[in-house]
């Protein structure tokens, strides 16, 4: 199958137009706002002050050493929290109802060592539209020192990939603020999946952001500190983010309960619909954990954002209700991990038996 070749899914049936006419039912009873909820602007408010006075306490609260190693970890987690909140729910257009914050909402992540444009592209229309499909999600293609997926191909030290991936996890930042980016541009192409390099104001932002991120971590820190003590600060701070945000998004889909399917057929296609695919290939985790909940923008409750992209995250619990009794009801798969624990450990026991080819 060609990586360029589109993927069909099943047509709809009485399921998928039940559970979308009881989420809509839902909003037109309660009144409640499907975007520009209070909430979402309140959370962005801290999450801002809180990178900034982390910031701003590392360059000039003449801190110790303990103080500074605090404070980078502080502002590493502040940093995912936007990322998780902010920038995640506006470039799938489900911050506000106003297209224009959107957009500049989801400029949050050119600030913070991404790039906006190239986001969309691997995470709202490759990993939304095709999860744990292999050669369409990069999400599962992390190369040949991972095997995430029962259809790559197995090497010998992936024996061994339960016990050093989670070190590698604290790398991806790093990865993705100095190399992932560019090589999409020069390529042209996510995963092998042609997509179209940006031009003009896309162009601008992704070389502008790198530039405003660089000066953040590097240039200005310098200013006050030796550099190689800047270098050192960013890459333990990149670590921890890193670290974070690659559990956080493997944790719903990279799992023993999740399924892998193939596609068949010529041209291809999948057996089953479009929803269907995306709750045998998801699952919630820890959904009565209401700081986990807070901190990750709805992460946890993964079924619904992938069922409903555009629907701000905070609706995520009360809609969880609606989807698994729907769930239940057409006896379509709906899983859900208790605690955070159980899906770290899940999680684990996929990679080590993948890693020995016993699935």
């Amino acid at each position: 199958m060609s990586k360029n070749s589109k993927l069909r899914f099943q047509p709809k049936d009485t399921f998928e137009k039940e559970l979308q006419s009881r989420v809509d039912n839902y909003f037109d009873q309660t009144g409640k706002p499907r975007r520009d909820c209070p909430q979402i602007y309140l959370k962005t408010a801290i999450l801002f002050i809180w990178t900034a006075v982390a910031y701003l306490l590392i360059l000039f609260g003449n801190l110790s050493t303990p103080g500074i190693i605090i404070c980078l970890i502080s502002l590493a987690v502040s940093v995912d929290g936007i990322g998780f909140n902010v920038m995640h729910d506006a470039i799938h257009g489900a911050y506000s109802n106003n297209p224009k914050i959107n957009k500049f909402m989801s400029h949050s992540i050119d600030l913070i060592g991404g790039n906006s444009y190239f986001w969309y592209w691997k995470h709202n229309y490759l990993h939304h539209t095709y999860p744990n499909i292999k050669g369409h999600d990069e999400d599962i293609e992390v190369g040949v020192l991972g095997r995430f997926c029962p259809h790559h191909k197995r090497y010998f030290f992936h024996r061994f990939q339960h016990l050093y991936i989670w070190f590698l996890y604290g790398f991806i930042s790093v990865k993705w603020h100095f190399w992932d980016d560019y090589m999409k541009f020069v390529r042209g192409a996510i995963n092998g999946v042609k997509i179209k390099r940006p031009k003009g104001y896309d162009l601008a932002v992704l070389f502008i952001g790198k530039a405003i991120f660089y000066s953040f971590i590097l240039v200005i820190p310098s200013l006050f500190f030796p550099f190689h003590k800047v270098l050192l600060c960013y890459l333990f701070a990149a670590f921890i983010q890193g670290m974070i945000m690659s559990v956080v998004f493997q944790l719903a889909h990279c799992h023993e309960e999740a399924e892998f399917p193939l596609s068949k057929n010529d041209p291809p296609e999948m057996e089953t619909s479009w929803i269907v695919h995306q709750l045998e290939t998801t699952a919630n985790f820890a959904r009565n954990n209401k700081l986990l909940n807070w901190y990750i923008g709805g992460l946890n409750y993964q079924i619904e954002h992938h069922l409903f992209p555009r629907i701000s995250h905070i609706n995520y619990p009360a809609l969880s209700k609606i989807v698994e009794k729907t769930c239940r009801e057409y006896g379509i798969r709906y899983f859900s991990f208790d605690t955070l624990g159980s899906s770290l450990n899940s999680h684990y026991s996929w990679l080590f038996k993948l890693g020995r080819s016993e699935v």
